[in-house]
């Protein structure tokens, strides 16, 4: 069941709120273990939810309601029966290549050509590869979907010290959902694609579960391809102790977009439509300053707690950041909007682009970057924050990144009581895995 559609279109027939909740917490009870109690605060906070975005279409801001606003074409994915391939599907597909096209300057074979695969020409030492998935709760905005999951599948590609050459794509849409969402979204990851001339060259497009799901939610992904002419990639690993942190200006990308929209702060989304990092990583790229550098990553899952920890396991250093300085380097409006909804800035996606490099090399990379300094590498095992008093704190993740939205803040961040118990379920079910996979390869496969 997809809560958020089932609120959505329920809205849109005239349903009072006191019916919804009275008919959607039932749902909720049948499909997930929980109590009456618990499904009717997370069917309000999704209904809150919902009624807030759609504000957004009250907006003087013609731009946002135009990065916002999906066209409705009034076909449905079933009706035109895409994902069955036949001639409704192969229609499609050549739609889509007439968005891409403009992208194609440096392919080989695209999508265009309507082959499965992409060709484009390269030169490398070392190919690096990145997917992410799409926003989840930007489903009803196609285009901020496609623009971010593109941009966030070039950040792991160019953050490991590559030269990204390459995109693909990948888009589930629920029967019901207009076939426009999928042109919408398309034409958002080119708009990424344009900005930093890296081709979006393949791509799939189906239904979500087929016949079997009905609504109009959409899932989807884009990966990235990139290569490393010479040099070796620079992996969390290579952090040593004497390093200095850089870190450039973020702005947010999905999480922050999702933050905005849920919460109804409108003029934040602008900030996030920027291509500001990806032109950061490929300022290092072109002016040979890669070999200096020991480590590159976003500032995204878990936010700087996240990757503090990371990377401090990884490379078995301490990482220790001046808080101050931190928030200095993230956009103000977005810092903004974070402390007046009691959002922890160092646990949510904030997209800036980490650096760990020799202090010798530094100034230059900071100055063709835009990156300041935040902190330096230590000896030990655990990261600190460094406050404006000079206290310093354990830079941790919690069980969950910083909740940034109403129904986040229902689910919590807190860690299971049985938690510990959880994880050797989890771990049960995959050595299982791994067991069948050797049964296969060893006894099946390789006994032919």
């Amino acid at each position: 069941m997809d809560i958020e559609g089932y609120v959505r279109r329920c809205l849109k027939k005239g349903i009072s709120e006191d019916k919804i909740i009275e008919d959607g917490f039932k749902r909720v009870v049948e499909i997930k273990e929980t109590d009456d109690e618990w499904a009717k605060r997370f069917l309000g906070a999704v209904l809150e939810e919902v009624k807030t975005t759609e504000k957004y279409h009250d907006s003087k801001d013609n731009a946002l309601k135009y990065i916002l606003d999906c066209p409705n074409s009034g076909i449905t994915m079933g009706k035109m029966g895409v994902g069955s391939r036949g001639q409704g599907d192969f229609f499609v597909h050549r739609e889509i290549a007439r968005i891409i096209e403009s992208t194609k300057q440096k392919t080989e074979v695209d999508s265009t050509d309507q082959d499965d695969a992409g060709v484009v020409r390269a030169k490398a030492e070392h190919v690096v590869v990145a997917i992410d998935g799409t926003h989840s709760r930007l489903s009803d905005f196609p285009f901020l979907a496609g623009f971010h999951v593109a941009r966030a599948a070039l950040r792991d590609v160019y953050v490991m010290g590559a030269d990204a050459v390459a995109l693909i794509s990948d888009i589930h849409l629920a029967d019901d959902g207009d076939v426009s969402k999928i042109f919408d979204y398309t034409s958002g990851i080119c708009a990424v694609s344009e900005a930093v001339s890296v081709p979006l060259v393949a791509g799939s497009t189906l239904r979500v579960g087929g016949d079997m799901v009905l609504g109009d939610r959409m899932v989807s992904a884009v990966g990235a391809i990139g290569v490393i002419e010479k040099g070796e990639p620079t992996a969390r690993k290579r952090a040593e102790v004497g390093d200095v942190i850089l870190m450039t200006e973020g702005s947010g990308g999905g999480t922050i977009s999702t933050t905005a929209l849920y919460y109804g702060m409108f003029d934040v989304i602008g900030e996030t439509i920027n291509v500001d990092f990806l032109k950061a990583c490929k300022s290092l790229i072109e002016n040979d300053l890669l070999k200096y550098v020991h480590v590159m990553t976003d500032v995204t899952n878990g936010g700087l707690r996240g990757d503090a920890y990371e990377i401090s396991n990884t490379a078995k250093v301490s990482l220790e950041i001046i808080k101050e300085d931190v928030y200095s380097l993230i956009n103000p409006k977005v810092l903004k909007m974070l402390e007046e909804l009691n959002i922890d800035p160092l646990g949510v996606s904030i997209d800036s682009l980490l650096i760990i490099a020799p202090n010798e090399n530094s100034a230059e990379i900071m100055e063709k970057t835009g990156a300041k300094k935040i902190g330096i590498v230590k000896e030990g095992n655990t990261s600190y924050l460094i406050t404006k008093e000079g206290k310093t704190e354990p830079l941790i993740p919690k069980f969950r990144e910083a909740a940034y939205t109403p129904v986040k803040k229902i689910i919590g961040e807190q860690k299971p009581d049985d938690f510990e118990e959880m994880k050797e379920k989890v771990k049960k079910t995959c050595d299982m895995a791994i067991e069948k996979k050797n049964y296969i390869v060893n006894d099946i496969i390789k006994k032919d």
